[in-house]
Order: C-alpha cells, then structure tokens, then sequence
C-alpha cells in the first residue's frame, strides 16, 4: 500500500509543480524544476503518510 501512495503522491506533486511553474510563467525549464521539487514533496508527503498512519 505505501508504494502505490508514494506513487500517487510522485504524480499528484508533479503536476502541482508543473502547473505552478506554468502558472507563474517560468517557462519549460522552470517548470520542469518546479515538477521535480513538487514530486519530492509529493514522494515525502505520502512516505510521512504511510509512516505514521498506516504502520
């Protein structure tokens, strides 16, 4: 179960990321860095997730 939320968690951060790269407007570059940092986040969020609620 942790797996698929760390996954979901990759995808949902990326597309936040991405879509507030765009937003702001820094370009494809820009919002690829901002993907990144949010699938981190994303990928943190749902191991803290998994580690304290569902262990």
């Amino acid at each position: 179960m942790s797996r698929k939320l760390i996954y979901i968690g990759m995808i949902l951060g990326g597309w936040a990321g991405w879509w507030l790269g765009d937003r702001i407007g820094l370009g494809l570059m820009g919002s690829l860095l901002v993907s990144t940092v949010g699938s981190f986040a994303g990928v943190y969020l749902a191991w803290r997730l998994t580690q304290d609620y569902l262990d």
